[in-house]
């Protein structure tokens, strides 16, 4: 048997505004945009370099979806964001004034930080040690 999770749905209040803040603030790429509806869209991003994973960006259309927009996992970091060069990507993230929730610490894992998206789901960034 072959299995993979090939996605992840992201509750997000609007889908440009979503794609705005991951393709420029982040530069992910936009994997795929499909109208299936007049309020619905199939959106796909993902980080660059990433290949077989992606976001779907899905906008909440009900009152309870509403409610966990930026808050899907009670507050707890969401998704963790694998780098190749820590130092890079947090510059980014200050540059494009990202909100950092708490500041790069060395873990035995590696280097991370949490930053939050522009709904307040907390993502670590993290630069992984070689040798675990």
């Amino acid at each position: 048997m072959k299995q993979r999770i090939a996605h992840i749905a992201l509750l997000v209040s609007d889908y440009d505004d979503a794609i705005t803040f991951y393709t420029q603030k982040l530069h992910f790429d936009l994997i795929e945009d499909i109208k299936l509806s007049e309020a619905k869209r199939w959106v796909l991003i993902a980080p660059k370099g990433t290949f077989g994973f992606s976001l779907l960006l899905a906008k909440a259309d009900n009152e309870e979806q509403r409610s966990r927009v930026g808050n899907q996992t009670g507050g707890r970091v969401f998704l963790f964001l694998n780098t190749d060069d820590f130092e890079r990507d947090y510059q980014n993230l200050l540059d494009n004034k990202v909100t950092i929730i708490r500041k790069p610490i060395e873990q035995p894992y590696g280097k991370v930080a949490v930053f939050a998206d522009l709904y307040g789901n907390l993502w670590d960034l993290i630069e992984r040690n070689e040798i675990l």
